[in-house]
């Protein structure tokens, strides 16, 4: 825990915010840094200078505190990026996100869930008090170059709301479009 401290005292004097760090047994040191979340200031991205900025820094501080390590890597939370307090949940409402619940849900909700399901995709929203909510509806999977009627209703709308204590993780969900840039129209745009 000492570490963990030191870790996080070095990062938050260089002005970010601590995500993660890991150890593992092979001697990997990794921190997971990120911009401190302001709201209604612009979202500012970590840059490969941030993460050099704070790996010399680290280096010079974990060398005193003689911690054992083989070799330091520092990073930003990437596109899955994990989810642990409240200003997390806060920052990223009505975003797409990966939870796993503690315990399966028990009851299903109306019969629509099924009653060991621990695992949800769906955006997410703020419910009554301190708890969340995730919104998803669970279509059916189509095969590849199968058409789907226009005339299909959509699947219904569910929804589960939870505290964060009976979160065992949460992260954003990745969500890539390799097939570039839309403009509003919906065009794609040119990237000459």
């Amino acid at each position: 825990m000492a570490l963990q401290q030191t870790i996080d005292d070095t990062v938050r004097g260089l002005g970010f915010e601590l995500i993660e760090v890991e150890r593992s047994a092979g001697g990997l040191l990794r921190v997971t840094i990120d911009h401190p979340w302001t709201p209604g200031a612009p979202e500012q991205l970590i840059t490969v200078e941030d993460c050099e900025r704070v790996t010399r820094q680290l280096q010079y501080v974990l060398e005193v505190d003689n911690v054992d390590y083989k070799r330091l890597e520092v990073s930003s939370p990437g596109i899955d990026r994990p989810l642990r307090h409240v200003q997390d949940f806060e920052r990223f409402e009505g975003e797409l996100v990966d939870l796993t619940l503690k315990a399966p849900i028990g009851d299903a909700a109306a019969g629509q869930v099924h009653a060991n399901r621990k695992k949800f995709r769906g955006a997410l929203q703020r419910g009554e008090g301190s708890s969340w909510q995730i919104v998803w509806r669970d279509e059916p999977a189509t095969k590849p170059g199968q058409r789907v009627s226009a005339k299909r209703p959509p699947a219904p709308e569910q929804a589960l709301t939870f505290e964060l204590d009976e979160l065992q993780s949460a992260r954003l969900a990745p969500v890539v479009d390799f097939k570039g840039r839309k403009s509003p129209a919906g065009n794609t745009e040119n990237l000459e």
